[in-house]
């Protein structure tokens, strides 16, 4: 699912829409009234929907950037166990046992360190959680409101 927003798509707001149905001389004000109050109930909707979209698209990476959090501190801890037994095994033998130890804990860190990254990463896209581009879209909605009220 595409959550990038798109002009042809049934969540962009349609500006022509008051323009294809009846023109404003051949109208009465009732119609008119009408017209508008349904062309702003389908401007909010279209506006709602967008909003979802965006802050879906957002908790997402949000989800995952939380998820990568949790992983890498699993692996950090793994890690800590694991240079603790390095140790223990490094005083108990000399050799062998422990530097095998020692290698397997410097693995699960540069795994834990590259997961922190990866999840910071990801809060950094969910951020921050205002719906940027609906914001955008209602006020362009509300400048060409405004100049159309001008205009007539």
């Amino acid at each position: 699912m595409s959550s990038a927003y798109e002009p042809s798509s049934p969540v962009a707001p349609s500006a022509a829409s008051a323009n294809a149905r009846t023109s404003a001389a051949d109208a009465s004000a009732g119609e008119l009234v009408k017209q508008v109050s349904e062309d702003l109930q389908r401007l909010v909707r279209n506006e709602l929907k967008l909003a979802q979209v965006e802050l879906t698209d957002k908790a997402k990476h949000a989800g995952k950037g939380v998820g990568a959090f949790g992983g890498a501190g699993v692996l950090g801890l793994y890690g800590l166990g694991v240079l603790i037994a390095a140790a223990v095994l490094g005083l108990a033998l000399v050799m062998d046992a422990w530097l095998a130890a020692l290698i397997v804990a410097v693995i699960l860190f540069l795994i834990a360190g590259g997961m922190a990254l990866f999840g910071r990463k990801q809060v950094k896209e969910a951020t921050p959680v205002t719906p940027t581009r609906t914001v955008d879209s209602v006020k362009e909605d509300v400048r060409e409101i405004k100049e159309s009220i001008k205009n007539d």
